[in-house]
Order: structure tokens, then C-alpha cells, then sequence
């Protein structure tokens, strides 16, 4: 595996890479990697003839100085898990070279309503950041395939559209979440869980698969709404949105009965273990 930590030398070898009608495919993390991010390694692989990935935890997402500062740093540990993928390539920029001008007046995209709902609303700005990063990399690594997992499900809709912004022939590669085998979805995040806290955290997938279930048969979706945010107090966690949404768009799909709405469903819920916040989804 090759390491860059600069953008330039790492647009040539990409560069020789399509010269020799090589296809790139381009996993973004932030580090302390899970077999999550590797499964998305391993579909890279699958599609494409050379894979980078970058490490680079990007401040500018971070609503929450101290979340940024306590976000994992485990690099040598995802060396060694990059490696042993069959990673081709990592990414391992600075700040400065992500931001040689600094982090302050920053290019702001237009989102439209996906920045004023669920993640957008409880954190504000987030999306903006994710873009400016995006923008950046996309920019430098010039993939053709992008991948990304579904745990980070409105993330995706937002590259998606950035995607099209930047006119980027980048295709986009939503990959299934990947799940510990109490339920639990991989999260870097996990690793800031007390053992206490990791056992109440499965209450989140216990939940999805409640609403999936009782969507299903019909409930009311308040109804299964009370259920569910219940489950999640009653475990100690502090509820940022337990919702039912249009799979596609994001919009709210809670008609009347959870029946009368035809479409794609996906249930989504952010919430706190103390001052860890955790997201996940299920397709309904």
C-alpha cells in the first residue's frame, strides 16, 4: 500500500493509474476503522482495479469542539487493517493541505431541504462541512466509483447532490450497514462506549426492528413513535429524532396509517448515551 499526504503527487499516480485504463475507486473515512469501512474496501476491490482510501478527520463537521477532539485516533491500528484489505492506496492529509487557507469563510453549497431536516436540523452546518471536505477530496483523488455506507444515510443523499453541484462523473456506491451480531451498527463512535453503555446501545437496532415490524402491519405511527422513543428513555438515552421518512427524498412519510403511504419507508433515529450521539437506520 502507498502512502500520499499530499494532493499532488497523488493526482499523478492516479493520473498513470487511468492511463493504463485503470478503474478508481475511492473509500472517504475518518479513521479508526471497523469492518464496516473494510467491507466497503473489500467492494472497492470487487469493482474497480485500484482502491484509496483517506483518513482525514475533517474539522469542519464537527458542531461540537470537544466531539472533534475526542474523535478516535487509532491511524497505525488502520494501517495495518488497510494493509491486510489489500488496500492500494491511503490518503493522509493534513489540515493544511485540506485548508491551505484556512477553515473560516468557507464556499457554501445549496443543499435545499435536506440541511433543514433530521441531521440538518439538530446540526446545523454539519452538511456544509461534510461538502467542503467532499468537494476537496473528490477533487483530488478523481474516482470513478465512490463508496459510502448506509448507516450514514442522509450523508449519502448529500454527496449525491454535491455530486451533481459539481458536475462530478463520480458515480456514488451506497453500501448496506454492517452490523455487530447483537444488532449494533459499526460505528467509530462505539469506540467512546463504556462496556455499560455499549450493551444499552443495541436498543437503537431494537427499535428499528420494532417500527419495520409494526409499520408492517399497519400501526399507527404515533403510536409506534411513543413505543419506540420509550424504549430508547427508558434505556437512559437522550433522543435527538425517532422519524419515518420517505426513503428517496427525506421527506416525512407518517401518513395517517403507516399503511396509506405507498412509497419506499427508511426509519431513522439520532440519539445521546451521555455525550456519546449515535445514528442508524432501517429501510421499513
Amino acid at each position: 500500500m502507498i502512502i500520499f499526504k499530499y494532493a499532488e503527487p497523488l493526482a499523478r499516480y492516479i493520473q498513470q493509474q487511468k492511463a493504463a485504463d485503470k478503474q478508481v475507486g475511492f473509500v472517504p473515512t475518518m479513521g479508526a476503522l471497523h469492518n464496516g469501512h473494510i467491507a466497503l474496501i473489500e467492494r472497492s476491490k470487487k469493482e474497480t482495479s485500484i482502491t484509496v482510501c483517506s483518513i482525514f478527520v475533517n474539522p469542519t463537521q464537527f458542531n461540537n469542539a470537544s466531539d472533534y477532539q475526542l474523535y478516535p485516533n487509532t491511524i497505525e491500528q488502520d494501517i495495518v487493517r488497510l494493509e491486510a484489505a489489500g488496500c492500494d492506496v491511503l490518503f493522509l492529509p493534513s489540515i493544511a493541505e485540506m485548508y491551505p487557507n484556512g477553515t473560516n469563510n468557507l464556499e457554501k453549497y445549496d443543499l435545499g431541504y435536506l440541511e433543514t431536516l433530521l441531521e440538518g436540523k439538530y446540526r446545523p452546518g454539519h452538511f456544509q462541512g461534510v461538502c467542503q471536505v467532499m468537494n476537496r477530496l473528490l477533487t483530488m483523488v478523481q474516482a470513478h466509483k465512490l463508496f459510502m455506507g448506509q448507516k450514514d444515510y442522509q450523508q449519502c443523499m448529500v454527496v449525491s447532490r454535491l455530486l451533481q453541484l459539481m458536475q462530478s462523473p463520480t458515480g456514488l456506491i451506497t453500501c448496506p450497514t454492517l452490523r455487530e451480531p447483537d444488532g449494533l451498527a459499526m460505528s467509530s463512535r462505539n469506540l467512546r462506549l463504556s462496556p455499560e453503555d455499549r450493551q444499552k446501545a443495541t436498543t437503537i437496532y431494537k427499535c428499528l426492528t420494532l417500527i419495520k415490524q409494526e409499520c408492517n402491519q399497519g400501526v399507527f405511527w404515533p403510536v409506534i413513535k411513543e413505543k419506540a422513543e420509550k424504549l430508547l428513555t427508558d434505556a437512559g438515552f437522550r433522543i435527538d429524532y425517532v422519524e419515518l421518512a420517505d426513503a428517496n427524498t427525506l421527506q416525512p412519510a407518517t401518513a395517517t396509517m403507516a399503511t396509506i403511504y405507498q412509497g419506499p419507508r427508511v426509519a431513522l433515529i439520532a440519539a445521546f448515551l451521555h455525550d456519546v450521539r449515535l445514528i442508524d437506520n432501517m429501510l421499513v
